[in-house]
């Protein structure tokens, strides 16, 4: 295993094939459910596929992870330099005997290449997207005698300012900025493999799918704009300016979380409220907040000190209190508001999921299903909170809370 390449490309088509597999039955589907549909409902149903699909990858990434299957190959981006386990059997067969338990077996390759099949059919599908967005924008450049807007002349002021505002928002930037960032997201998933779960690495991928799972909602809602289904909702600075603080706390949050994950700093405190039966446990800050450092490793080449990886775990539940305290006050809050009752619920309803799976955690010992769910917890709250943010910009005209139905935020 010493001596396998860490990058091959030698099974890199076959590895773009099996993603355009991937994406076809989705791609087929939505051109079957809405080939008669305008292009922002076409636009709209396709990302909203994507999205599940990036949510589904980000859910199956902690699952890779946790089950310690992220050097399941351990080169990029195939497997010994074949496009699946099954061609590279013989050289997995060797590493699983001389380390039947290590990080190399025929499970945890099969798990690992899933991932990046996975993680390829969604490049695939937002390729798509911006191709797709970027036929529009030609439909619609000056001069071109496809399917346009009634002149300007023929249409009344405010509906004028209403089609402006929806073809505003089928913009090819967002699908082309999103297309730039999966492509960075490969190559952070390329790095952690080949840096051998380099923790900062590990961590800055998942805060890319993260990442990766905004963009896609932002989008989403801006089709639902150009649709008519939803419109932005003025509200008043300081219940914006909460949202926004909300939002921010969360994306620590799950910076903190990601860095408990990849440092497997979760058991170093097993019980609650108390950690290792203090309400201070002795902690190092400096050795366990170094983040450019190998998984393992502390301060001048030695083993990670225990002391270090309770602060790791303690400053995440410290900083737990705080994100909970936040969602609760912010759901209150925005249960009062008609429009954006349906979104308090589910980030009530996460919110009290994240604090159980992470006690559970804790409290279970690491269980993989509650470690999954708490990872998938989170990527449900950036999409939750980040249509509440798209929603709530500041709008050009006042409309009316009470025109729109809260469901149609998570449409």
């Amino acid at each position: 295993m010493d001596t396998t390449e860490l990058y091959n490309l030698s099974p890199a088509l076959q590895l773009m094939i099996m993603g355009m597999i991937v994406a076809i039955g989705p791609l087929v589907w939505v051109w079957l459910k809405s080939r008669h549909a305008p292009t922002a409902k076409r636009l709209k149903v396709l990302t909203l596929v994507t999205l599940f699909l990036t949510f589904d990858l980000v859910v199956f990434g902690a699952f890779t992870r946790l089950t310690d299957s992220g050097l399941g190959c351990p080169d990029w981006p195939g497997c010994y330099g074949h496009a699946s386990p099954v061609g590279a059997q013989l050289h997995i067969d060797a590493a699983q005997t001389a380390m039947p338990t290590g990080p190399v077996t025929h499970p945890k390759a099969w798990v690992e290449m899933i991932h990046r099949y996975l993680a390829t059919g969604v490049g695939v599908l937002i390729l798509t997207l911006a191709v797709i967005a970027w036929r529009e924008r030609r439909k619609r450049s000056p001069g071109d005698a496809g399917p346009t807007l009634r002149p300007a002349e023929t249409v009344r002021g405010s509906e004028l300012n209403e089609l402006e505002m929806n073809q505003s928002n089928i913009s090819p930037w967002w699908p082309s900025f999103t297309l730039l960032w999966v492509c960075l997201q490969g190559a952070f998933g390329a790095l952690t493999v080949t840096m051998k779960l380099f923790p900062a690495i590990v961590t800055m991928h998942l805060l890319g799918g993260m990442v990766l799972l905004a963009l896609l909602k932002v989008q989403s809602v801006r089709y639902a704009i150009a649709q008519g289904e939803l419109s932005p909702l003025p509200l008043q600075g300081a219940t914006r300016l909460f949202i926004v603080a909300t939002f921010a706390l969360l994306w620590l949050q799950i910076a903190l979380g990601g860095w408990v994950s990849t440092n497997y700093a979760v058991l170093a405190c097993t019980d609650f409220p108390a950690c290792q039966n203090s309400m201070w446990p002795a902690m190092n800050f400096s050795e366990g907040f170094t983040l450019w450092r190998e998984l393992g490793a502390g301060l001048n080449g030695e083993n990670i000190s225990f002391q270090a990886l309770t602060a790791i775990h303690y400053v995440h539940r410290l900083s737990a209190y705080l994100v909970f305290a936040a969602m609760i006050g912010l759901a209150v809050k925005l249960y009062k508001i008609q429009a954006l009752r349906n979104a308090a619920r589910w980030l009530l309803g996460l919110a009290v999921l994240q604090a159980a799976t992470g006690l559970g955690n804790v409290l279970l010992g690491w269980p993989l299903a509650a470690a999954v769910m708490h990872t998938g917890g989170a990527a449900a709250l950036v999409m939750v909170l980040t249509g509440i943010v798209c929603v709530s910009r500041s709008a050009k005209q006042t409309v009316s809370a009470s025109k729109f139905s809260s469901s149609r935020l998570f449409a």
